[in-house]
């Protein structure tokens, strides 16, 4: 259920400071917006039987303090007579009154109960649903921005932020439900003494003028302690994912050095947000209390003296100021603790933002499959605009064939074949599927009849069984045996403790490198695609290894529109085109035999590999 504010009531809220700064919060509302009215409700319903309490108290105290005195009356007579029993002696008054207080105390603690209940509930739900839309932002966004983006600081936000926001929440909550009490705090003590309650109000009013510049410094702060977050989560997380690299080349103190060095910035980050928050409550506290001690002292001298206030009444003015007072100073001080999350809200707001990040337009043609070929037409691309990577790039690659893609490291092989499954678009030109635009075409359908093995195979961690399903979750158990057989994976994976079931750790790290890379192409081949690219898939790898992950390519290859980025010329020697790249650039083209006899770069390519024996 969604909740929509007329048009005119979303403009004002969106001008307002409050929403400037909770906005990020407040709109998520709308997804949830029961729970929220629910514990905004029971709030209201709990400070109302606080003012109803206390409203008896002045009544209470005077059946104490003046049992002769006229009884307290409400003005409504059958309240009067019935409950508050004001024809009766003043002991069966005070009787029923206690019974009263009583009454709300303890309703007004049923409400306050289910207020945290449902508060919890929406805290929860925002959290849900912020986690929810980082998920589905980091989905859409275009693979640039992550090139251009530490990982570990999104990891930071998505954990760490995150649970500051949600700390944040509990307690703006808080504070709101704080407010509430101390508006039905303010109301009672109106109705007793409307000078004194001004007295108090200016008084209080400079107390929050000062104490907000101190939530200004904790509020800048704030946001040194996210910057000096997301560097210590990426330091841990490139030193754990790097720990092979550190033992091999020795490196621990550099490393640890470096760790220490991350970890200390978070501490002093932190600290200098404490000092600023920490001073808060405790001088709002000694400030509060020099404010009570000068309002007992004004109300005995100016007010009580001549007979303007009973001494009932002063009683139960000072029994609500003396609890107003706390809750003054708890608001304040979580309203110190509330700037500190500044940073996590920022952090939030960025990552959420659409006007600075690259998006790929999806298209709204379904793709069936290719039908003759794949065309550049004068392809130009560049991560960065001002820095182009492929230049006036116009290949054709025909159905059912193999196009070999070699070149020098950096010549833009990788950059080239990305842009087929639409990972980039071009900055300049077009890429046509059967003669129409790539990008007219769906991005899931278009992915669903390709696949990618590439050589940084990517192993999660979970089952061989589920590693080898992935994309393809409605396989059976047969077809998945029967993919691992032709991937010449099988044996090795009967091998292992529960077979298919084996849970193969962070990043396959149980597996060999061919290992790793025969998974791979089991799973590119119980996907079946129609149009098969292999990222230098043979690449780094011994010649056992090599020969058995060869064998797997041809058998996956088989009836494919197959292209092949080759680092070991021996790979693409039945071809049916081979592609030469250089600086970005195609500097020929044909057959690998063709290539060969006219002596250009691919038969250098060759000499160089021959005399290596790494091609015959």
């Amino acid at each position: 259920m969604r909740l929509r504010l007329p048009p005119f009531i979303r403009k004002a809220l969106k001008l307002t400071s409050f929403w400037q700064n909770y906005g990020l919060i407040l709109r998520e509302f709308k997804y949830f917006p029961l729970p929220a009215f629910l514990a905004i409700a029971f709030a209201l319903a709990a400070a109302g039987f606080e003012g109803f309490g206390f409203g008896f108290l002045l009544a209470f105290l005077q059946s104490l303090v003046s049992p002769d005195a006229a009884p307290f009356k409400t003005g409504v007579d059958w309240f009067d007579i019935w409950i508050l029993g004001i024809q009766e002696p003043a002991i069966n008054r005070l009787y029923r009154v206690s019974a009263l207080i009583l009454t709300a105390t303890w309703t007004r603690a049923l409400f306050n109960y289910l207020t945290q209940v449902y508060t919890e509930l929406t805290q929860q739900k925002l959290v849900d649903r912020l986690r929810r839309r980082i998920f589905e932002q980091l989905q859409a966004v275009g693979l640039g921005f992550f090139s251009k983006t530490n990982s570990g600081e999104l990891i930071n936000t998505l954990t760490g932020e995150i649970s500051r926001l949600q700390a944040a929440f509990g307690l703006l909550a808080f504070i709101i439900t704080k407010g509430l009490t101390l508006v039905v705090y303010l109301l009672l003590m109106f109705q007793l003494s409307w000078q004194l309650t001004l007295i108090s109000v200016a008084l209080f009013s400079l107390l929050a003028v000062g104490l907000s510049t101190l939530n200004a410094r904790v509020r800048e702060a704030s946001f040194d302690v996210s910057i000096a977050s997301g560097r210590f989560t990426t330091r841990a997380m490139e030193f754990i994912s790097g720990i092979r690299t550190v033992r091999a080349f020795g490196t621990q103190e550099f490393e640890r050095k470096r760790f220490y060095q991350a970890s200390s910035g978070v501490l002093e980050a932190t600290m200098k947000a404490v000092r600023g928050w920490a001073i808060v409550r405790p001088m709002a506290e000694g400030l509060a209390t020099t404010i009570l001690i000068a309002m007992i002292v004004i109300a005995l001298t100016l007010f009580v003296a001549n007979g303007t206030l009973q001494i009932a009444s002063l009683l139960t003015f000072l029994f609500i100021l003396f609890r107003l007072v706390p809750a003054v100073h708890e608001i304040n001080g979580n309203r110190a603790m509330l700037n500190t999350a500044w940073g996590a809200f920022d952090n939030i707001r960025e990552l959420l933002r659409t006007d600075n990040k690259p998006y790929l337009k999806d298209g709204d043609r379904s793709f069936s499959g290719l039908q003759r070929a794949i065309a550049f037409e004068s392809i130009d691309f560049g991560y960065d605009p001002d820095l182009p990577v492929l230049h006036n790039i116009t290949l054709t690659i025909n159905r059912g064939e193999m196009t070999a893609v070699v070149g020098s490291s950096g010549a833009g092989k990788t950059t080239l074949v990305d842009l087929i499954p639409r990972f980039y678009d071009p900055t300049e030109g077009r890429i046509l599927l059967d003669g129409i635009d790539l990008r007219e075409f769906q991005i899931h359908s278009l992915r669903r009849r390709m696949a990618v093995v590439s050589q940084d195979t990517f192993i999660f961690n979970a089952s061989v069984r589920d590693n080898i399903a992935y994309g393809t979750p409605n396989a059976s158990e047969a077809a998945i045996l029967e993919a691992a057989r032709l991937a010449n994976a099988l044996d090795f994976i009967l091998e292992m403790p529960q077979g298919l079931d084996t849970l193969l750790g962070d990043r396959g790290v149980r597996l060999s490198g061919g290992q790793r890379q025969r998974i791979a192409i089991a799973r590119a081949l119980l996907k079946d695609p129609e149009i098969l690219i292999l990222d230098e898939a043979t690449s780094a790898l011994d010649s056992i290894s090599e020969r058995l992950i060869q064998e797997s390519l041809e058998k996956l290859s088989r009836g494919r529109t197959v292209i092949a980025i080759a680092h070991r010329l021996s790979t693409i020697v039945r071809a049916d085109k081979v592609v030469v790249l250089e600086q970005g650039r195609i500097v020929e083209q044909g057959t690998y035999q063709q290539l060969l006899d006219n002596r250009g770069k691919l038969w250098k390519y060759h000499q160089i590999q021959h005399e290596l024996g790494q091609v015959g």
